[in-house]
């Protein structure tokens, strides 16, 4: 079976530093459970000075590597390897964030994970003269039987693939509305995942 697996808060608690982070920079105190859109400029009402310069902090390589692991995460990745299964983490991290994103899957025991860096939000211009490892046309010529997401804007990356299950880990930016299909199922955590995923 071939997985897709998104990084930031699917593996990582990225959404609870960035709302540390804006208080430190800013401020600006929204909670983690207040945090309603994923675009995060939106979610702190920021401006377009503030949200570029939380961007450049949230991904600096020490920030980065000071991420918490989503509780669980780790141990069913490396479960589902030994069971011969193909995990691709299909991140929309900057290119640029390469080195310290492959460092903290490593220091989780990630090691076998191959990781790439597809741009899905638009934000390469945050970080400059890096490149994207993983182009669009050749993103669209892989094959997943089930994906691991928990951004509605990402949705739109699996409309070339009728048959995958979807599985929605459940933020508090992707409870409202209903999800795009029969496909699409709403897990709030990764023992959840490991079971329909046998």
């Amino acid at each position: 079976m071939k997985i897709y697996v998104d990084f930031d808060d699917c593996l990582c608690e990225t959404a609870r530093s960035f709302s540390v982070l804006a208080d430190r920079l800013f401020g600006i105190k929204v909670p983690y459970e207040k945090m309603q859109y994923f675009n995060l400029q939106a979610a702190f009402q920021l401006t377009d000075a503030q949200f570029e310069e939380l961007m450049v902090e949230g991904h600096r390589p020490e920030i980065l590597l000071s991420y918490e692991e989503t509780p669980g995460a780790a141990a069913v990745l490396n479960r589902w390897i030994d069971q011969g299964h193909e995990v691709s983490i299909i991140t929309g991290r900057p290119f640029g964030t390469f080195e310290p994103s492959r460092a903290w899957l490593d220091q989780h025991g990630l090691e076998r994970l191959p990781m790439y860096c597809l741009n899905k939000y638009g934000r390469e211009n945050f970080m400059k003269d890096s490149g994207f490892s993983l182009e669009l046309e050749d993103y669209y010529k892989m094959h997943f039987d089930y994906a691991i997401e928990d951004s509605p804007s990402a949705f739109r990356f699996f409309d070339h693939l009728p048959g995958l299950q979807v599985l929605v880990y459940d933020r508090p930016w992707n409870r409202e509305g209903e999800l795009p299909g029969a496909n699409y199922r709403r897990c709030g955590n990764w023992t959840e995942i490991e079971k329909i995923i046998l």
